[in-house]
């Protein structure tokens, strides 16, 4: 009878820890949906109802303060982008000006939601600060800019040359290492930003300067007319570096990552598909194939509509809104880097079907 009412103990026991473990499973599967809501930075941005992007003020092409107080810009139109895909509203955005000395610190304090501001990715950066860099958005590199009747036609005429250059920059350090590494002797002429080195070199006190040559061909293309114009300016062939720039978030906040990384992203897939601002309503209407269909949350030959804008916590027709009020990738770069002399065709930012590196990974 003992025996028998031991194992009668132990069965009752083996059924209590089943049923344990199915409320405790049950439990679990209740807290992971739980967690599939939106966190972090997304949900802070939806629930303010604006995005905080930090931008640069001083450069054509990229991030530019117009005399209108607008900003404009590659990197201001994927602000404008991500307002749209949020809010399908491009203006919901506040634009603050990031400048090279403190605009980790703005990322880091949360005082921007994502910074855009023409930053190179960097081994250092990536990990030492935190950060976490999206997609490239435009692949640059260093160069150097001279008087156009200057002696200078190289990096070797360099020698005992002043050349000014920001600080706090990966272009400070890039130009010592470069001209060290070529045994160029030359005396560096720091400053805080493009407007003092604008200032500084047509006073005469420096015989360069150096930037990312994305900067530079804004800087020429601006250049006022009484201290000579675009014409008075030559960059020098020479590249000294990389400088892939794109948008940086911080690290960790995995949802808000996925969205900035995805925007951007389906910009360049909608260049690569053919989805236009100005066709995307009869795209959207009558998709041409799946991934179109898959692109902008329509449904294809009477299939189900994609989730991808649903997975990212977004419309499933965000892209829509974004293409429809910015644009594609080429729409974008056109409107804004083209004009300042840097045709798409040819560089390293045309598309991966013509050469370049811009490049989308598929969208199912």
């Amino acid at each position: 009878m003992i025996h028998k009412r031991i194992l009668l103990i132990l069965a009752a026991m083996a059924v209590m820890s089943l049923i344990a473990v199915a409320c405790s499973s049950d439990d679990e599967d209740t807290e992971a949906a739980d967690t599939g809501s939106k966190t972090g930075t997304l949900q802070t941005v939806l629930d303010r109802g604006t995005i905080n992007v930090g931008v640069k003020d001083s450069q054509p092409g990229f991030g530019n303060l117009e005399p209108d107080g607008t900003f404009s810009g590659i990197d201001v139109e994927y602000g404008h982008a991500l307002a749209a895909a949020l809010f399908n509203d491009k203006n919901k955005v506040n634009f603050v000006t990031a400048s090279a000395a403190n605009r980790f610190e703005l990322l880091a304090s949360e005082e921007i939601d994502v910074l855009i501001r023409t930053t190179t990715w960097t081994s250092s950066r990536d990990i030492d600060l935190n950060s976490s860099f999206t997609v490239t958005t435009f692949y640059d590199g260093q160069g150097i800019i001279v008087r156009a009747d200057s002696s200078i036609q190289s990096l070797a005429d360099l020698e005992g040359s002043t050349i000014c250059v920001t600080g706090g920059t990966t272009t400070e350090v890039n130009l010592e290492a470069k001209l060290g590494e070529a045994g160029i002797a030359y005396t560096g002429l720091v400053f805080a930003g493009d407007a003092e080195i604008v200032e500084a070199f047509i006073a005469g006190r420096c015989d360069a300067w150096t930037a990312d040559k994305g900067n530079l061909a804004g800087q020429r293309a601006n250049f006022p007319a009484d201290a000579g114009g675009p014409d008075s300016l030559r960059i020098l062939p020479e590249t000294l570096s990389k400088e892939p720039l794109g948008p940086v978030v911080r690290d960790g906040d995995t949802e808000w990552f996925d969205v900035v990384q995805w925007v951007v992203l389906a910009t360049m897939a909608a260049d690569e598909l053919g989805v236009t601002s100005g066709n995307v309503a009869s795209m959207s209407a009558n998709p041409p194939g799946s991934a179109v269909a898959n692109l902008l949350g329509a449904s294809f030959d009477g299939g189900a509509i994609n989730g991808f804008g649903a997975s990212l916590g977004l419309s499933p027709t965000f892209m829509q809104s974004v293409i429809g009020q910015v644009g594609n990738y080429d729409e974008i770069y056109n409107r804004t880097v083209a004009p300042i002399g840097l045709a798409r065709a040819g560089s390293l930012n045309a598309s991966w079907t013509e050469g370049g590196l811009i490049y989308a990974p598929p969208i199912r």
